[in-house]
């Protein structure tokens, strides 16, 4: 569910979200997961 909320944060409130996988403030599995699901998003570009 974390990564989920964080998946969505980054596609909805980028610029608050991005410093947590920057920064690695979550724990890994958490971590790998939402960058798993921020790229199968469609509402997030490729850039």
């Amino acid at each position: 569910m974390v990564a989920w909320f964080f998946a969505t944060a980054l596609a909805k409130q980028w610029d608050q979200a991005i410093p947590y996988i920057e920064q690695c403030s979550l724990a890994p599995w958490t971590h790998n997961k939402t960058i798993q699901k921020a790229i199968e998003s469609y509402r997030i570009t490729p850039e």
